[in-house]
């Protein structure tokens, strides 16, 4: 009981995310949440910082809700200390920021078509991808009938088969928008498909196209303001990739694109996903445990129900393969993951009671689970890992 008292008046100390979806509360920190830490985002804009020249800008990536951190907190925080670009992927991620009151310049890296969306985008002046002529064509049109002009970023594809206009057939389209005078080129730019991989040859040839479309520009007498083509893991490997500013998502949050990448700089995880235990009780042995009784026991144990399940973003497929952290101490998870609950062997430790803190994500004394572990475990990949997160679970900042 005592320690429970402690933990809740630590968790007291914290702040939650104002003008958001999701408000926190004292009830809501009484079954599970999302804890970020401010300060280690801090830290982490300072450390790309310095891979940067005093001519390169960070953009902020803070798509998919700040890859599941909160948007309008991220967005703050990384302005304050660094960053002069954000980044969404959709129109209405742009808009929540606006109406947050962020008047930064915000990119909108996906593709938009509808006019709806385009006197949305002018209004809230957000700036739009351009992928090919068509488009460019599409926003002329209404933004010739708004008589309003609109900086655009175009962006070229070098390899990654994805959006923008293939950079061998580049020109045409470029030309095309620097005459229609309703959209004012601020950068181009191209994404990169490999740059994770330790094997840099698909990257410094992408690299190539973009350096032999931009000279083929100029050739022409175009010029453009900006140059970007670094993500995360293109802005860690090589200044060569940084040009005109970076675009880094995944290493604002605390993590690296890859593992080769980790004596680059020094990052701090942001995100902890935390949990109270709800019912702790003892089993025979023989006895099943949750659903399909995928689990059995072998032995007397004594195991706590959590309040967490896969209706948060713990991920079934985790089911007998989760560890989880109690009072810095590592204890398995046991029986089939379910949509509000799981069980947990706490056999190990003595006299747990209901409201102790169970650690899924981030750090308690010295034992540390990360999202690569769970990826590892999923044989997928970190940026899916924290974009999973529901919102109901409540974002609570750590000061």
């Amino acid at each position: 009981m005592v320690r429970w008292q402690q933990q809740n008046q630590i968790l007291s100390q914290t702040k939650t995310i104002e003008n958001q979806p999701y408000l926190a509360t004292k009830i809501d920190r009484q079954r599970a949440w999302v804890e970020i830490d401010v300060n280690a985002l801090a830290h982490n804009v300072r450390e790309i910082k310095t891979l940067l020249s005093p001519q390169t800008a960070l953009m902020a990536v803070v798509k998919a809700d700040a890859y599941g951190h909160g948007a309008e907190i991220v967005a703050k925080t990384v302005l304050e200390h660094g960053a002069s670009w954000l980044a969404v992927a959709t129109v209405t991620e742009g808009i929540d920021l606006r109406q947050a009151g962020i008047d930064c310049g915000i990119l909108i890296l996906g593709a938009i078509n509808s006019p709806e969306e385009i006197i949305e985008i002018a209004k809230w002046q957000l700036q739009p991808t351009i992928c090919n002529s068509q488009q460019a064509l599409i926003f002329s049109d209404v933004l010739s009938k708004m008589r309003t002009t609109l900086p655009v970023h175009l962006k070229l594809d070098t390899g990654m088969s994805r959006l923008g206009t293939n950079w061998q057939n580049s020109s045409e389209f470029v030309k095309l928008v620097y005459q229609l005078p309703y959209l004012k080129v601020k950068s181009i730019y191209s994404h990169l498909a490999t740059a994770d991989d330790p094997d840099p040859t698909i990257m410094l040839l992408q690299q190539q196209r973009f350096e032999d479309a931009i000279s083929h520009l100029k050739t022409q007498g175009i010029v453009s303001p900006c140059l970007h083509l670094a993500n995360s893991a293109a802005t860690l490997s090589d200044e060569s990739f940084h040009y005109d500013l970076v675009r880094v998502g995944l290493a604002l949050y605390g993590l690296y694109p890859a593992p080769h990448l980790k004596s680059k700089i020094n990052l701090k995880p942001v995100l902890q996903v935390k949990a109270r235990v709800t019912q702790v009780k003892t089993l025979a042995p023989g006895t099943g445990v949750s659903y399909s009784h995928k689990y059995i026991s072998d032995r007397d144990l004594t195991v706590a129900v959590v309040s967490i399940g896969y209706a948060d973003g713990v991920v079934r497929n985790l089911s007998n393969n989760l560890p989880a952290i109690i009072r810095g101490q590592l204890v398995p998870q046991i029986g089939a993951i379910t949509m509000d609950q799981l069980v947990v062997d706490v056999s190990s430790i003595s006299n747990l009671q209901p409201g102790e803190i169970v650690t899924f994500l981030g750090q308690d004394g010295d034992r540390s689970i990360t999202a690569d572990d769970w990826a590892a475990s999923l044989n997928t990949i970190s940026w899916e890992i924290l974009c999973g997160f529901k919102h109901r679970l409540p974002r609570i900042i750590k000061c």
